[in-house]
């Protein structure tokens, strides 16, 4: 079923020149793919790799795109949360320029065969994906987090390393659960939502909201704030 988890074209662009570039790097080398350029909206952004070319947003983009094979040209959307919806964005633009998302796993990773893994999808090191869990597109499963059976994540979603969700969890677009949170069985999280840090989610969380503690309750600001 996930035939295209590490199928790669040759050449792969990175949209992110922090981090989660960094990260992603060694898996796309890993498997064979060389990456050919960094792409960031951040002006004056510091090379992060001294051999591979750094170019300003969309822009940059369509001036080093000009005349280049496209089909035999992938991409990642290297940008972590809280952007699952900017990641969506990107994704959207360049399949629209005719690029390949490409959908990564680091060789430590274990995805069940029957698991549904949407185009984009980023495993890392020792991430753990259950039977029938459905994942949706620019998902990102950080070192150590767990997707047990049968949960559902919608687009853009993150999990931090070491988080751990328990089965028929079910979070909306754009979810960030944060490091080390856990989320019992059978809960609903609501789109755009925040798990903090260490959470322990035993109860459904409507869209939103950030969430944080032991057990997990919404943050209430202060007016003003």
């Amino acid at each position: 079923m996930n035939t295209h988890i590490n199928n790669l074209p040759p050449h792969i662009i990175l949209w992110g020149g922090t981090g989660q570039a960094k990260v992603v790097r060694p898996i796309v080398e890993y498997y064979g793919a060389k990456i050919v350029c960094v792409f960031d909206d951040t002006p004056n952004l510091p090379l992060p790799f001294p051999d591979v070319e750094l170019h300003c947003g969309w822009d940059g983009f369509r001036r080093w795109i000009q005349g280049r094979e496209r089909s035999q040209i992938g991409f990642c959307v290297a940008i972590g949360n809280p952007h699952g919806r900017v990641r969506l964005r990107f994704h959207e633009r360049l399949v629209a320029e005719g690029l390949q998302p490409i959908t990564i796993a680091h060789p430590s990773a274990q995805i069940a065969e029957n698991a549904a893994i949407g185009d984009g999808c980023q495993f890392m090191a020792g991430a753990v994906v259950n039977p029938e869990a459905r994942l949706g597109r620019q998902c990102i499963i950080n070192t150590k987090a767990s997707v047990d059976h049968e949960c559902i994540l919608e687009d853009g979603v993150e999990l931090a390393p070491g988080v751990t969700l328990c089965g028929l969890v079910h979070i909306g677009i754009n979810g960030w659960v944060c490091a080390g949170a856990t989320i019992l069985p059978r809960i609903r999280i609501g789109a755009d939502v925040v798990v903090g840090a260490g959470a322990v989610v035993i109860r459904d969380v409507p869209e939103g909201v950030t969430v944080v503690g032991v057990p997990a309750k919404r943050v209430i600001q202060r007016k003003g704030k």
